[in-house]
């Protein structure tokens, strides 16, 4: 208000007319309605309170609408600040949450790998894992190649090579070095021949494969001693060796005399489980086959056809028994066998026996150990129904379970003692229940001690033995069943 009472007092006294007073009436009712008044009227308060009236250079009064120019102006610069302070803190809040996420991710990442100890340690135990799949055979029979490749790796060395007594098996370096694996081949095995002969690892130092000291290397050697012989070395080759490396390859090769005396312990298993299926076939009752040979000339001037019939069920069931051709079989060929020998004891039974066959035709393909099936039945023929006067029955089942096939076999005899039963299963010496004990064996030492033998029996109450066997057994394979 004090410019605009300047504004009109000026008017007025320099007109000299101060009969305008309706002129002036109309320019303060013109200058109450213009749209920038209030705002002009608080930037020339600034200057009117500084002692003078807003003028023009001619000393001429400015009109208030003048006046609001640099405000309009002053208004546009301090929104587009405000915007470009916006856009500012959009990024950086932007920039911050990708900082965040990043630092979320690599804190998730470290919680999944777990500390520098426990990475070096999975590094470790998976290269050794790596490592055993190919020599878990032994030295001559698995993929020493493929064997050097992560021990090398666990070691941090440049080269690594592999021997057995006849000479070097594998040798492997990095990219960069396959040039000088190759020199150092005859080097590496000069070394392992010597380093076989003691008991230690030993170093050797400024090796030069191409000599011309150009490519000096080092290397330490160790034997690798399975039980009471030196099975072979390995030979590391390393810009310099440090105590470090020495007891690292140390280490490997005891990890590698392990892994081959584990390969003689399988190698002595296989060796134990032929010799239970040897025993299984001697334990075929010279009883039975004179029975069944008494039977078959029973009905040779009686029952011709019977008589022709049975002795072809003999051939089937002895060459099935005694074939020398592979440890596993399949349950389809393992029941042909089952029934070739009940025809034959069915002929000296007669009606007195009694069988019921339950298989799911989804199992007959089933990888079972040979003659596994085929004792459970005899042993349930000789101990349970033949000291009973009446006979009985036996029943075969042959269920899917799943992942594996639940194989069963029934009978109604007279049932075995538990307390006896537990000690036949536990090893003790017993000319009886043979065929029951081995079986349980080699089903344990094959599939684990879950899949032992499951039996349920008493006195007088008959006897119920379960198998179970999985149905998918890549590694185990059948040997073809002639029939010529």
């Amino acid at each position: 208000m004090l410019h605009v009472q300047g504004v009109i007092a000026h008017g007025i006294s320099s007109g000299g007319r101060g009969s305008d007073d309706g002129d002036a009436a109309d320019w303060w009712r013109n200058a109450r309605q213009h749209p920038p008044f209030q705002g002009a009227r608080h930037e020339d308060a600034r200057s009117s309170s500084a002692g003078g009236v807003a003028r023009a250079t001619n000393g001429d009064p400015v009109p208030l609408s003048a006046l609001a120019g640099p405000r309009i102006a002053y208004r546009g610069a301090v929104t587009e600040s405000v915007l470009l302070a916006l856009a500012i803190g959009v990024l950086v809040g932007v920039a911050a949450a990708v900082l965040l996420v990043v630092a979320w991710r690599v804190v998730r990442l470290s919680r999944e790998m777990g500390t520098a100890a426990e990475r070096a340690t999975y590094s470790t135990l998976h290269l050794a894992s790596q490592a055993a799949t190919h020599v878990r055979g032994g030295l001559d029979t698995g993929d020493p190649q493929r064997a050097v490749r992560p021990l090398r790796q666990l070691l941090d060395c440049r080269v690594l090579a592999l021997a057995d007594d006849h000479g070097i098996l594998a040798i492997d370096a990095g990219p960069a070095d396959q040039r000088l694996a190759d020199q150092l081949r005859a080097t590496a095995e000069r070394l392992a021949a010597e380093v076989r002969a003691g008991d230690r690892p030993q170093v050797f130092r400024g090796i030069d494969p191409t000599g011309r000291g150009t490519q000096a290397t080092d290397a330490v050697a160790a034997p690798i001693i399975a039980g009471d012989r030196t099975a072979g070395a390995i030979v590391a080759f390393s810009p310099t060796v440090r105590p470090g490396l020495v007891r690292a390859t140390g280490e490997v090769a005891e990890w590698l005399a392990a892994q081959l005396e584990l390969a003689e312990l399988d190698a002595s298993r296989a060796a134990l489980a032929e010799a239970e299926v040897k025993a299984l076939r001697s334990q075929i009752s010279p009883h039975f086959i004179y029975n069944a040979l008494t039977a078959i000339a029973s009905t040779i001037t009686t029952n011709p056809p019977r008589a022709r019939d049975l002795v072809l069920e003999f051939a089937d069931f002895t060459r099935y028994s005694f074939r020398r051709q592979g440890d596993f079989t399949t349950l389809a060929d393992e029941l042909r066998s089952v029934d070739s020998y009940l025809q034959l004891e069915r002929a000296r039974f007669g009606e007195r026996l009694t069988l019921t066959l339950q298989v799911a035709p989804e199992v007959l393909s089933t990888v079972i150990p040979f003659l596994s099936v085929q004792p459970l039945v005899e042993n349930a023929v000789r101990h349970g129904l033949e000291p009973k006067p009446d006979g009985g029955r036996i029943t075969i089942r042959a269920s899917d379970a799943g992942a594996f096939a639940l194989i069963e076999v029934e009978d109604d005899g007279v049932g075995i003692d538990p307390e006896r039963l537990r000690g036949i299963l536990a090893g003790r010496p017993s000319a009886d229940h043979v065929g029951v004990r081995n079986v349980d064996a080699r089903l344990r030492q094959l599939y684990g001690d879950e899949h032992g033998l499951v039996v349920e029996t008493n006195l007088d109450a008959g006897t119920l033995v379960r198998m179970r066997v999985p149905k998918s057994q890549p590694q185990n394979t059948t040997a073809p069943l002639s029939r010529n």
